[in-house]
């Protein structure tokens, strides 16, 4: 049994859960616009996902004291390097226009985790856009919605329309508001300087505002011009799963609730748009 926990939480520390959740939504955005699925698109965004995460998360831990670093962190730097190779593999059979958008992205996520920044912004020794005030779910779910919206749409050649965008603002809504109960769980964990939702308006407010963007992720789906009767119930049953889960949240869940339940929406979406489009 303990091996199984052991297996589990490595499947969660190394960040594959959620990379098959940025692969399930990326999936979601071309079956939505009936596009053919791109193997080598969401092979690259799940080593990609994977890479960027784990450099992100474990970048502060490992440095380059690789003789001191833990059993289990070791092992996530060996997946993370392995990750990489996949990742380098399959930029090579991406078109080069594609690559420029993710190189973008790729420059925002090694500032979420280098120190670059001068003095005057500084809000501990981080010195990255991680610890500027208040920044970081915004730049999550930009990340979100421009990798599983515009890039696989872009690879594509497909022209960004009204309902490209529409759809990049719900994906916005959905990331930040699946943010929410992270960021309520790591409230007495998190540093003040943070200033995180839950941390400056509270539980309550926090909650008022995720129900308010969960109703303007559902209706936002009634102004597409390519939308259908099973589109939009299953807009309406993960807005709805997603509240259950925001409403039920508090500092005392256990990790489990947020990284791999919540985390784990996408998949349920992903399953749904393919069983029920």
């Amino acid at each position: 049994m303990q091996f199984v926990k052991r297996l589990f939480d490595f499947y969660l520390n190394s960040s594959i859960h959620v990379a098959l959740a940025v692969c399930c939504l990326s999936w979601i955005t071309l079956v939505d616009f009936n596009i053919g699925v791109e193997l080598n698109l969401i092979y690259f965004t799940f080593f990609a996902t994977i890479t960027g995460y784990n450099f992100v998360k474990y970048f502060g831990l490992a440095k380059f004291h690789h003789r001191k670093l833990a059993p289990w962190l070791r092992y996530i730097q060996i997946f993370s390097f392995l990750s990489f190779l996949g990742l380098f593999y399959f930029t090579l059979k991406l078109e080069t226009k594609t690559l420029l958008y993710l190189a973008g992205l790729g420059v925002v996520t090694f500032l979420y985790a280098i120190p670059f920044l001068p003095k005057k912004y500084f809000l501990d020794k981080n010195k990255n856009l991680r610890a500027i005030s208040g920044l970081k779910i915004y730049v999550i779910a930009f990340v979100w919605a421009i990798t599983t919206v515009v890039i696989p749409l872009i690879n594509e050649d497909y022209t960004i329309d009204s309902d490209v965008i529409i759809t990049v603002f719900q994906r916005y809504l959905f990331v930040f508001v699946a943010m929410l109960p992270f960021e309520i769980r790591d409230m007495q964990f998190d540093n003040l300087k943070l200033a995180t939702v839950p941390q400056k308006i509270g539980i309550k407010k926090t909650k008022f505002i995720g129900v308010i963007l969960l109703v303007l992720f559902f209706l936002m789906e009634s102004f597409k011009d390519n939308t259908s009767e099973p589109k939009t119930m299953i807009v309406f049953m993960i807005a709805v799963l997603l509240l259950g889960f925001l409403l039920f949240s508090n500092i005392k869940r256990q990790k489990y609730y947020s990284s791999f339940w919540v985390e784990g929406i996408p998949i349920i979406w992903m399953v749904l748009t393919l069983y029920l489009t």
